[in-house]
């Protein structure tokens, strides 16, 4: 069968690199060995061809139907239920992918989606123990960076608030077809003990949004959106008032939504 065509309004860069597939595959070994494992975007399979040689169910959800197609018609040839998806991840119920139980996520991501799939992995964290795979680079140094550094940003705070988030390593842009225009890394990310974050998680979201799109001024200036000026008071007396987003831990964000919280309810009395 002839080989897939990469679709640009898919995203699709097909990973061409044996080893740097088999590598990818490997991380879903740790820290659970025996879970099943869902890919995201398998495309022809060249990662899932080692997925499926591991001792553990296995499931791939592709969004291309000739994707689909050509694995049914190779890799999956012999199989009387092909354990394909055919639809989009980010529209589907985890849930019912392995009847409820929990499941390692992995897969070359899309990048133009690769924060929306991230996003919907912290709403099934209960779900997903586990979360390895390629993304660009400078996504993955985002993800992975700390506070008071230039990446440390949104999807930092986001994620890290659920999970560890571990950089694996970097990917040549060759290894890829067609070659995209940025060099690409591996992450792992492994769900950390909290359970609940000590505040409004949905506020928690909006305030960290808030501040860091408006990343270079003080919280008391990036704030003035989402609160009253006798509101935002509260904020301007506090020790977070000269602070920018970039200076505060997860813990302190925590503090500060909560702040804001109380800056609300004060709006209301």
């Amino acid at each position: 069968m002839k080989q897939v065509r990469p679709k640009k309004n898919l995203g699709q860069h097909f990973l061409v690199d044996l080893n740097i597939a088999k590598r990818i595959a490997d991380t879903v070994d740790e820290p659970y060995q025996e879970l099943p494992v869902l890919e995201v975007g398998p495309g022809m399979g060249v990662m899932t061809q080692y997925l499926v040689k591991k001792p553990r169910p296995l499931k791939v959800v592709e969004i291309d139907r000739e994707s689909v197609a050509y694995l049914k018609a190779t890799l999956f040839l012999d199989a009387p239920e092909p354990p394909i998806i055919e639809g989009d991840f980010l529209r589907m119920d985890l849930t019912k992918v392995f009847d409820g139980q929990q499941f390692v996520l992995t897969g070359n991501y899309p990048y133009d989606i690769s924060s929306q799939i991230f996003f919907k992995m912290i709403d099934n964290r209960d779900l997903i123990p586990c979360c390895t795979g390629m993304i660009q680079h400078e996504v993955a140094l985002r993800m992975a960076s700390k506070p008071g550094t230039k990446a440390y940003g949104i999807l930092s705070v986001l994620i890290q608030a659920w999970y560890d988030v571990e950089y694996l390593f970097m990917v040549d842009e060759t290894v890829f077809n067609p070659p995209p225009k940025v060099k690409s890394a591996v992450i792992r990310m492994v769900r950390n003990e909290v359970q609940h974050l000590g505040c409004d998680e949905d506020l928690f979201k909006r305030v960290v949004k808030t501040a860091f799109n408006q990343r270079r001024k003080m919280l008391r200036v990036s704030l003035k959106q989402m609160l009253s000026d006798e509101a935002l008071q509260m904020i301007a007396d506090s020790p977070f008032a000269t602070l920018r987003p970039e200076q505060l831990s997860i813990e302190r964000f925590v503090e500060l939504t909560n702040l804001v919280e109380k800056a609300l309810c004060s709006d209301t009395k």
